[in-house]
């Protein structure tokens, strides 16, 4: 696990200066790699990268040669398969010194070139330098777990796995990309190449780039199919299934430092860690962090599996500052950060205490349909069935007089989806609602500034999710709905936030799920007996009954969340009106103040939950002042502390 930095020059350039800037590049990512460095310059090509030692500590150092020195890599990640893939180009004349995964991966691209990503069975980021053909390749694995981020400046054409490392540089601007705001308010990803700075983009999941001193090739390798279905009974796909599991988690297994697992008492971690135990030669490390609140807390589930198991189990009770963890979580994320991504960052630094690597549950809900939002679809197409004036004129008036309980999932809030989402249908409905709690093509309207809402209100985010519903790929109603999660808030939401909040502690995290044999495996298993009987996640708690006790199988999920909407109105209350009242977005004429301070007052007096909205308007706010403007770490803490308590 790494992080690298690259130049590629319009001209040839003095490579002591590509050096230099290359260091400063590489300093800005320190945290993704504490334990080594390298660096490799040319007039041509500039390659550095910072190093977490996982697999071959002592010769396992990069950038890494083929023998003829033609080839060059940095490579983030980690390649499960890598052995098998050594015992096909040994016979063909290769030659390995190492016992690492990167010099298999530049063998696999010497031997094959770029057909050989795809034989590929990890998570990556890469760049190769090809010095005969003077062009150099950049990758991203299958499902987006690990990133590319990329600009071109007056020098040449510069990337990173990290913007942290791009914005270094006196070429990188650091301009704010208001039309990828506005995507990002509805649906909470950033979509396609778009990041939240302007000229600044990343490589797409499953994409390979070429590119040269005047060339640029861009190419996507992989595309899911969800249309080939497996045939048989549905016991014999749980076979096939729990043979695969067995397979990669053990392949997930591989590394010379300590590795353990989280294990947050929900379906994905304990079926994994389930798994990893059996597999692994030693008791395996889980991890597991829960609050003082009982009814909130999973770790006497977690207890359970950690007992069947016979891991070396530690627990960790926490009390997390929310409001205190949002300025660091942003500067790690370099977007603003979503509450969950709070749970990721400090479960990561009690695992980081004592592993390097931890396995994660990551991707199940978007493979296996594990969200309340895709039965929700089904109850509003049920819904919508009803004529629509009964709906209109005699049920909407009964379902405003429910009160919002500002609780988790509040029926009021649950009724408002269920009258909205019935006047739609198909990919509107799903559009609709993913951006329900946050901010609708409608509000926007009023939330940006007249000047800058008329070049933005062309480009709806419904059509960027539709891109993914209606390319083909699946063919049915909930596979559309899977698809697209895998696709958007899975591959740009999800896997960055894992990846920005472990990496924040120097902690490789490893999702098995997320395993393209895994992923292919899920897509082909019929879209009838993903949501069967009612049930989320129904083929998961089926092959997790064979490993784990019925009563945590079958019990209602929960998840690691803060009461953000109960804090907004008392604790946060100062917080987020001074954030509003003094908005720096709001000053340069971007984001409306009073509509702003229309909603904070409607949260506070009890008419409407806005919680998810008010949270958002909060982190953009940390993001555009330490990320635009350039405000350090401390003064935003600073700031974040003294907000907290200056109105009442």
């Amino acid at each position: 696990m790494c992080g690298i930095v690259g130049i590629v020059p319009r001209e040839t350039e003095d490579p002591e200066h590509l050096a230099s800037l290359l260091r400063r590049m590489a300093s800005a990512i320190a945290h993704r790699g504490p334990d080594d460095e390298g660096f490799f310059t040319t007039p041509r090509i500039a390659l550095g990268m910072r190093r977490l030692s996982i697999v071959d500590v002592s010769l396992g150092r990069q950038p890494m040669f083929t023998p003829d020195r033609s080839k060059v890599i940095v490579f983030n990640g980690e390649v499960y398969n890598h052995q098998r893939l050594r015992t096909e180009l040994e016979p063909l004349g290769h030659h390995f010194k190492t016992h690492c995964d990167t010099e298999t991966v530049l063998h696999v691209f010497d031997c094959w070139g770029k057909a050989g990503l795809k034989r590929l069975e990890g998570m990556f980021g890469l760049a190769i330098w090809d010095e005969r053909r003077r062009a150099l390749t950049l990758a991203r694995d299958w499902l987006g777990q690990k990133s590319i981020y990329y600009t071109e400046t007056a020098l040449g054409w510069i990337f990173a796995s990290e913007i942290k490392a791009l914005l270094v540089l006196d070429d990188v601007k650091r301009e704010m990309d208001l039309q990828a705001l506005s995507h990002y308010l509805s649906t909470r990803h950033l979509p396609g190449t778009s990041t939240f700075f302007r000229g600044i983009f990343k490589l797409p999941p499953a994409h390979w780039a070429e590119i040269g001193a005047a060339t640029r090739t861009f190419h996507k390798y992989w595309t899911p199919d969800y249309s080939d279905k497996w045939r048989g009974s549905e016991e014999s796909v749980l076979d096939g299934l729990d043979e695969l599991l067995r397979e990669v988690i053990a392949e997930h297994l591989m590394s010379d430092v300590p590795l353990g697992a989280f294990l947050s008492g929900g379906i994905d971690s304990s079926l994994v860690v389930a798994y990893a135990a059996t597999a692994s030669k030693e008791p395996l490390r889980t991890f597991s962090v829960g609050v003082n609140e009982e009814s909130q807390s999973e770790l006497p589930w977690a207890r359970v599996v950690a007992e069947r198991y016979h891991t070396l189990h530690h627990e960790r009770v926490v009390e997390p500052d929310l409001a205190a963890l949002a300025p660091v979580m942003v500067s790690f994320m370099e977007e603003p950060v979503d509450p969950f991504a709070a749970g990721v960052y400090v479960a990561s630094g009690v695992a980081a205490e004592d592993v390097k690597v931890c396995l994660g549950g990551d991707g199940g809900d978007e493979l296996f349909a594990g969200y309340d939002r895709y039965i929700g679809q089904m109850l509003a197409e049920r819904y919508s069935y009803i004529p629509g004036p009964a709906r209109r004129r005699l049920l909407r008036p009964l379902l405003r007089l429910v009160p919002e309980s500002f609780g988790y999932k509040s029926l009021a809030t649950k009724l408002r989806w269920l009258d909205q989402m019935a006047e739609l249908e198909g990919v509107d409905r799903y559009a609709e609602s993913a951006a329900f709690l946050r901010f609708p093509h409608h509000m926007k309207q009023y939330l940006f500034e007249d000047s800058v809402w008329k070049e933005l209100e062309v480009h709806s985010s419904t059509q960027i999710l539709e891109a993914h519903f209606e390319d083909g790929s699946a063919d049915q109603f909930i596979d559309q709905m899977l698809h697209t999660d895998c696709m958007t808030r899975l591959s740009e939401h999800s896997l960055p936030i894992v990846d920005r909040m472990s990496m924040a502690h120097s902690l490789e995290v490893r999702s098995p799920f997320l395993d393209r044999r895994v992923a292919e495996y899920a897509m082909r298993i019929p879209a009838a007996w993903k949501l069967r009987r009612g049930r989320i996640k129904y083929m998961a708690r089926a092959l997790s009954r064979r490993y784990l006790p019925r009563e945590l199988v079958e019990r209602k999920k929960q998840g690691f969340g803060f009461p953000l909407a109960i804090w907004f109105r008392e604790g946060l209350r100062p917080l987020i009106e001074e954030s509003v009242s003094t908005s720096h977005l709001a000053r340069d004429g971007i984001l409306r103040r009073g509509e702003m301070e229309r909603l904070v007052r409607e949260h506070v007096s009890g008419s409407i939950d806005h919680n998810y909205r008010l949270w958002l308007l909060f982190t953009l706010e940390l993001f555009y002042r330490y990320w635009i403007e350039s405000t350090s770490l401390m003064a935003l803490e600073e700031w974040v502390e003294r907000a907290r308590t200056v109105r009442c």
